[in-house]
């Protein structure tokens, strides 16, 4: 049910629903610890489709999650940009290009409007554009544009929490070898 419900959900990893994603906010609908009203970014179709699946009543979104927008994306203003790479690291689905100490650019079709890029910048040279909704003539929820997009980011956001868990274990076997080093070239002290 987790998976169904996470499947619903438009995957911006915005954590404005209290949850540090859209995974453990699924989580805890399917145990009941939040409601089917609090994802802004999914507004009212989101809440029918989580009402639809779950059997429940369809309520309104609850304000105090936010309000629902319409699709925005980051905007970077490159003559701005310092290069500081804050807002690479806040991005959840790698939708931000760049390196150290030079201009950053935000991959539009990638950038699922989390707004998360924006407060870590220090030169406010991030901007949220409203883009041009896509009209859907599918019915079928899981048939439409907006689905599909939202599990390439679903795909971004999981590819990018792997690499992050793999550059940290990395980094500790690294550290551990290193002390592993550090300990077998001191001389022993029983000497």
């Amino acid at each position: 049910m987790i998976e169904q419900i996470n499947a619903i959900l438009p995957q911006t990893q915005c954590g404005q629903c209290g949850f540090k994603g859209c995974l453990p906010y699924a989580e805890a609908i399917n145990t009941g610890a939040a409601d089917i009203n609090q994802c802004p970014p999914g507004g009212d179709e989101g809440i029918a489709q989580l009402a639809k699946l779950l059997r429940v009543s369809i309520k309104p979104l609850n304000p105090e999650f936010g309000e629902h927008k319409p699709k925005q994306i980051a905007i970077i203003i490159e003559e701005d940009c310092i290069g500081c790479v804050k807002c690479i690291a806040a991005c959840p689905v790698d939708a931000i290009l760049g390196a150290a100490k030079f201009m950053h650019t935000v991959i539009a079709s990638e950038c699922t409007g989390c707004e998360l890029c924006v407060s870590p910048c220090p030169v406010d040279c991030i901007e949220m554009r409203v883009v041009e909704p896509i009209i859907e003539t599918e019915l079928d929820f899981f048939k439409t544009q907006k689905y599909a997009a939202a599990q390439v980011a679903r795909g971004r956001y999981e590819a990018k929490n792997f690499r992050i868990e793999k550059e940290n274990k990395d980094k500790a076997e690294r550290a551990k070898q290193k002390r592993l080093a550090l300990l077998g070239s001191k001389p022993s002290l029983a000497n």
